[in-house]
């Protein structure tokens, strides 16, 4: 049990740095890269449905199609791979442990990886060495133009 959890946990992470990589370095783009990856690992366990657990076999595609999720932001947002990775854990562990909860409701998959980013991207934001007072600047460097004050 511990294993297979390992293993599913692994293949939600993979899944987001593997998007992240295909969608930023070899220009692919977010939804490209997301489906790619999926159908590959999709089809290889369709067609060795026997090579796994029942369990492993059913889940891992899951997990890997949810973890692409987290791998579709632009290189300007998220810069590195340490930071998809760990959202990636954060979304597997997440899935795991609450995919019951969303049993027959749609977008469980997308919903699961939007709050694990956001909760990821929060908690780097409040933990980096640059001020909350900085966030004024930035706000202001990216809103529309006829709102600054001049």
């Amino acid at each position: 049990m511990v294993i297979e959890n390992s293993i599913l946990i692994l293949s939600g992470t993979l899944g987001a740095v593997l998007a992240f990589a295909v969608s930023n370095k070899l220009n692919q783009g977010p939804v490209r890269a997301s489906a790619i990856l999926s159908l590959v690992v999709a089809g290889f366990f369709y067609v060795f449905p026997q090579l796994l657990s029942p369990r492993l076999t059913q889940n891992i595609p899951i997990l890997f199609f949810g973890g692409t999720f987290i791998g579709m932001p632009s290189s300007r947002i998220v810069s590195g791979y340490r930071f998809i990775g760990i959202t990636g854990l954060v979304f597997s562990l997440f899935f795991l442990h609450t995919s019951n909860y969303f049993e027959g409701y749609g977008g469980a998959l997308g919903t699961a990886a939007s709050i694990s980013f956001l909760v990821t991207f929060t908690i780097y934001k409040i933990t980096r060495k640059r001020k909350i007072a900085y966030a004024k600047v930035y706000l202001r460097r990216y809103s529309p133009t006829s709102y600054r004050k001049k």
